[in-house]
């Protein structure tokens, strides 16, 4: 599946120019869905299925991977876009602000301490990388 960032992050670079940035993961294995019919048979077979199957694909070699796009708005006259940039509620229009390609993530391992390596990373919002800030957004 696809991955989206709801959150706005902040981008400043090393002249201390500011962007607003949304990012986008785009499946790079399509796209699959189950029926509501197989979900229904799923569900009394595997309620994990999907962490399941992503570990087992990792464990076999077969690497998922998503492209990394963003959406890039210069901070200064944000204020001013025809509604609120850092309302998670809203999609920012591509014609607007077009995906712009980085790169690509790729998970090759599974994780051997879930905990260390999954969940305090995750809910430690100070864990950004350098040049990479919260922005305003208040759901941040």
């Amino acid at each position: 599946m696809n991955g989206y960032s709801s959150h706005t992050f902040k981008w400043v670079n090393a002249n201390g120019d500011v962007h607003l940035v949304k990012y986008h993961f785009k499946t790079d294995q399509g796209i699959k869905t189950f029926t509501a019919e197989e979900n229904d048979q799923m569900l009394i077979t595997n309620k994990e299925f999907s962490q399941t199957d992503l570990y087992g694909s990792i464990d076999s070699g077969d690497f998922p991977s998503w492209t990394w796009y963003v959406q890039v708005m210069p901070e200064a006259g944000s204020e001013n876009y025809r509604f609120d940039v850092l309302d998670i509620t809203k999609v920012w229009p591509q014609s607007d602000y077009p995906l712009q390609k980085v790169g690509k993530l790729t998970l090759n391992r599974n994780v051997e301490n879930y905990h260390a390596e999954v969940e305090q990373a995750a809910f430690a919002p100070s864990h950004l990388v350098p040049g990479i800030e919260p922005s305003n957004d208040k759901m941040l």
